[in-house]
């Protein structure tokens, strides 16, 4: 089940921006990154009368959803003293989660050119020497070496994209972690109760979300021979934890 995509964003305004090596998927990819650049520049929608008496509506308004689609990945994977992470489709996350504390060197990659601009400027300023910066680029591109990290992150972005796509975000987020290395990414659990009214608000605020079933999720992370070694359900995302 997905929700119809707002197919009158200017998505190409941003899409001359990323070197992309699927046409299949660029014009998604910069929809999703047009959606959150209006985000993080605080551009305001006109959303329909029906749509702002959702109560999804009011907590999204109030600030209160926040904190139902965060997925504080460290409760099942904290990163370890000097260890190499990758956030990928970071957002500004890395303003926000303890990451400093953690004593690892943060690398980013992300298709928001405002969110990439935002943590190159700031993050050396909050530690220059374990911020390793943020490239602008999709997920099933990732601008790093093989074998690279030890730890993978991809929060808050997965329900953008159908499941197809994920199948190559798995082959390069294995392609760039060490033999050893974890993967945590969260998924929308279509069976929480707000997962549909969330997703309607998210159509209206610019960008398609698939409803999966968590089933399908798992087939696909099996599919792709890795094994997941923990999920943390929560209020809208259920956190996985996979080794490949």
């Amino acid at each position: 089940m997905s929700k119809k995509r707002n197919s009158s964003s200017p998505s190409h305004l941003f899409s001359l921006e990323i070197p992309h090596k699927s046409e299949h998927w660029k014009e998604v990819v910069a929809q999703v990154g047009y959606r959150f650049n209006r985000q993080y520049q605080k551009q305001d929608l006109e959303l329909p009368a029906e749509i702002k008496a959702m109560p999804i509506y009011q907590q999204w308004e109030a600030g209160i959803l926040l904190g139902k689609t965060a997925s504080p990945f460290w409760e099942v994977a904290q990163p370890k003293k000097n260890q190499h992470c990758l956030d990928i489709g970071c957002g500004v996350s890395l303003l926000i989660y303890p990451w400093r504390d953690w004593e690892a060197y943060f690398y980013g990659q992300e298709i928001s050119t405002v969110a990439r601009d935002t943590l190159n400027s700031r993050g050396p300023q909050l530690n220059s020497k374990l911020f390793k910066g943020v490239e602008l680029g999709s997920a099933d591109q990732l601008h790093y070496s093989n074998d690279q990290f030890d730890l993978a992150i991809a929060t808050g972005f997965s329900c953008y994209f159908p499941l197809k796509y994920w199948e190559a975000v798995l082959v390069e987020v294995k392609r760039v972690l060490k033999p050893e290395g974890h993967f945590v990414f969260d998924v929308l659990n279509p069976e929480h109760a707000e997962s549909e009214d969330w997703a309607v608000l998210e159509t209206y605020l610019g960008a398609e979300v698939f409803l999966e079933p968590v089933a399908e999720w798992e087939k696909v992370i099996k599919a792709n021979h890795a094994k997941i070694l923990a999920r943390r359900p929560g209020e809208l995302f259920d956190l996985y934890k996979v080794k490949f």
